[in-house]
């Protein structure tokens, strides 16, 4: 009896392992059949007048994308500027002082944040600030972009600094710091990796939006010529190239697109790997 209860229990794990590989199977088709994609049309595109050249007038083929280029960099980095510090800290709040009324506001707003579509936010923005200066401008973009950011920062950091140790804030406290001490140079650190993961879940979520975009930065045909101006962004190019009736405008859309998987992907890599050798480091 006990015999074939074993033999029924094996039976059972091997048909569930076979399961959730099949599942795993069935998710990553989706994604490798998009990369594929993408690597494929997007690489045949890819030279360097396409990375060093401005976009040539309309029907004319050749150009570059540039200033798309640029215009992205600098708008993720003024978004994160805005949302990081924004995020990091209502986070560790919300870890630190949970049961507290304010961080049971403060995760209600960020949940129903996290679930507004981004077009409504470009609506926000384009009516608070767009309007006021009278013009398109990066600042309006990176702004709608940072409002995107902040609740998936919010909620990561929470999530990532409740999953440390409370043995580590006893030790700390033990030591006789004070509790923002314990929760800057120990929890914090300790909670890193999450941390970092969640900021880069956020820039990439950031990185691809187009909705808000379309009204707040808008576009440009030429560089960046500052915050209160309109600029271009991959994600625009990539929509306007792609609806776009000339051929060389499509092709430019997958190179576009390609280019803002890589740069996506390797910002990534080159943050965690050198958040992961300073822990290393330390340890």
């Amino acid at each position: 009896m006990i015999i074939k209860r074993s033999r029924l229990r094996r039976v059972k794990d091997k048909a569930m392992l076979m399961l959730c590989v099949v599942a795993l199977v069935i998710t990553l088709i989706p994604l490798f059949s998009i990369l594929t994609s993408i690597v494929l049309n997007g690489g045949a595109t890819i030279n360097l007048p396409f990375l060093t050249e401005l976009p040539r007038a309309v029907g004319e083929s050749g150009g570059g994308i540039v200033n798309a280029i640029q215009g992205t960099l600098v708008l993720i980095a003024l978004a994160s500027l805005f949302a990081v510090p924004i995020g990091l800290t209502a986070g560790i709040y919300l870890a630190e002082y949970r049961e507290t009324r304010l961080a049971s506001i403060i995760r209600f707003f960020s949940d129903v944040l996290t679930e507004f579509p981004s077009i409504v936010i470009g609506i926000f923005i384009y009516t608070v600030i767009v309007l006021t200066i009278k013009s398109f401008a990066a600042v309006a973009g990176a702004v709608a972009l940072a409002v995107i950011m902040i609740p998936i920062v919010t909620r990561t950091t929470d999530e990532a600094v409740r999953l440390v140790p409370n043995s580590l804030r006893e030790a700390g406290m033990a030591l006789g710091l004070p509790r923002w001490k314990t929760i800057t140079f120990i929890v914090v650190p300790a909670g890193r990796a999450g941390i970092v993961t969640g900021i880069m879940l956020s820039v990439a979520r950031a990185a691809g939006e187009t909705a808000p975009l379309l009204l707040t930065a808008f576009n440009s045909f030429y560089g960046f010529s500052g915050f209160l101006k309109p600029i271009a962004s991959l994600p625009m190019y990539i929509f306007i190239f792609s609806i776009s009736p000339f051929p060389d405008w499509r092709a430019k859309a997958w190179g576009a697109a390609l280019i803002l998987m890589l740069m996506v992907l390797g910002t990534s890599m080159v943050v965690r790997f050198a958040t992961r050798a300073r822990y290393t480091m330390r340890s």
